[in-house]
């Protein structure tokens, strides 16, 4: 099949989703699973292949994410019915004020996405998301646009992640130089990304029911409190910062113990994000709940009320990874990396549109920055190392932008924050590929400049 044929498909697929989403009130689990067998049928996919390539998409992701939703879920039910993430709210809002309190929680989630993989850090984060938002009665898009969009620019642009870590290893880069560089470019990318994400916040946004049915906002008058006070702000602080100490604990001993060492591997157990959840899931359901006089019918209620809501997000982002997948297995990537490269692109340019341009064809960042990496690893032979630095660099942050429905990021997201897709779209997409083109235009400035 052509490559205009092929990129003519892919582009009609997202349009049709777009409309069986927006205008036809389609849900979008639907929705993707329809546009998914059209693109497989219409790019010659074995009739046989359909649907186990579906399986293969949907499956891989889920996976993934299905433990971390559902007990982030969880925890964040325990810590939302205690009244522990409203209580730290109020102590950090009152020292800090509003403004400082979401710019204070923007650099947190920098440094948190140094350690921890993007959807892992971003469900951590969301109780606090939801306490802040009840306590300062704004949107939770105030936090939570400028919290998501940085973890996602130090997931893509740090080696501590998967995608920036090959990428490395294909282009040969000097680790250290790229951990160094990402992260001063990283820092004002997301200065960048929390000024946008303020002037989108000056605008209201209509959130879902099941978001405002979690914040509260709608909540009946009358309706009892609890007589038992909120936990201390600190407990919740220390609660939430468990499973990233562990993930970090467990990621030091995999790369400094030696091979073999029983300390090694307890901490790598135990330092794996579904497990360091189930253990903050643990600690909150004793701290919070059995010692506060909760019985455990109420916990088992919590727990198990919490596992609804996250479904909706689980089949989503699983059928957003079979969507991906398809459109993998069609050929669409490969065909508009070859269009790319006959354009005879400078380096860093190149490999930031390459990257850019296989990330909205088919989702995920890590596969974008892989490719771009492999297709540019003949090219970058006689440049110097900061120079393959810097390309490697581009190809990051060509992988951060143009986050839509083809990226269960996009779905976890959007979920989680209420917004529908034509305000994701609005939102998160054009934050996403804002952040992306002020990493690369660093980029490009400092390749000047050596």
């Amino acid at each position: 099949m052509s490559t205009a044929l092929l990129l003519a498909i892919a582009t009609a697929s997202i349009v049709i989703l777009l409309l069986l989403v927006i205008k036809a009130k389609v849900h979008p689990f639907v929705a993707l699973l329809i546009v998914s067998l059209i693109v497989a049928i219409s790019t010659g996919i074995p009739a046989d292949k359909i649907m186990e390539t579906i399986f293969s998409g949907m499956g891989n992701l889920l996976g993934h994410i299905t433990i971390i939703i559902v007990l982030g879920a969880m925890l964040g039910a325990v810590i939302e019915a205690s009244g522990g993430a409203e209580s730290l709210a109020q102590r950090f809002s009152k020292s800090l004020g509003i403004k400082r309190t979401v710019a204070a929680l923007t650099m947190a989630a920098f440094i948190l996405g140094i350690p921890v993989f993007f959807e892992v850090g971003f469900i951590i984060v969301i109780p606090l998301i939801y306490g802040f938002t009840k306590v300062a009665r704004v949107s939770p898009l105030k936090f939570g646009l400028p919290m998501a969009g940085v973890m996602l620019t130090v997931h893509v642009a740090l080696p501590t992640h998967p995608g920036a870590a090959a990428a490395a290893g294909i282009l040969h880069t000097d680790m250290g130089w790229l951990m160094m560089l990402g992260i001063l470019i990283s820092i004002p990318v997301g200065i960048v990304g929390y000024y946008v994400a303020k002037v989108m916040n000056l605008r209201q946004y209509h959130l879902s029911v099941d978001v405002l049915e979690q914040l509260q906002l709608a909540k009946p008058e009358g309706t009892p409190k609890s007589e038992v006070p909120p936990p201390g702000a600190m407990t919740i602080a220390g609660l939430i910062v468990v499973p990233i100490v562990l993930i970090v604990l467990g990621t030091l001993a995999h790369t400094m113990l030696a091979e073999g060492s029983i300390l090694r591997d307890v901490m790598t157990v135990i330092g794996n994000p579904p497990i360091a959840l189930l253990i903050a899931l643990a600690l909150a359901a004793w701290l919070l709940g059995v010692r506060r006089g909760w019985s455990k019918e109420k916990l088992e209620d919590l727990t198990g009320r919490a596992i609804p809501g996250s479904a909706s997000v689980i089949l989503v982002a699983g059928a957003g990874g079979a969507f991906g997948k398809v459109l993998v297995e069609s050929g669409v990537g490969k065909a508009l990396a070859v269009t790319l490269e006959t354009l005879h692109l400078p380096l860093v340019p190149a490999a930031f549109i390459l990257s850019l341009a296989l990330r909205a064809s088919q989702g995920s960042a890590t596969v974008a920055i892989l490719t771009t990496s492999g297709l540019l690893s003949q090219a970058v032979g006689d440049v110097t190392d900061m120079q393959r630095v810097l390309v490697t660099l581009a190809a990051c942050f060509g992988g951060l932008g143009l986050s839509h429905v083809n990226d269960a990021g996009f779905w976890v997201v959007t979920r989680y924050l209420g917004l529908s897709v034509a305000d994701g779209l609005k939102t998160w997409t054009v934050l996403t590929t804002l952040m992306g083109l002020s990493g690369f235009a660093l980029t490009w400035l400092v390749w000047g400049m050596i």
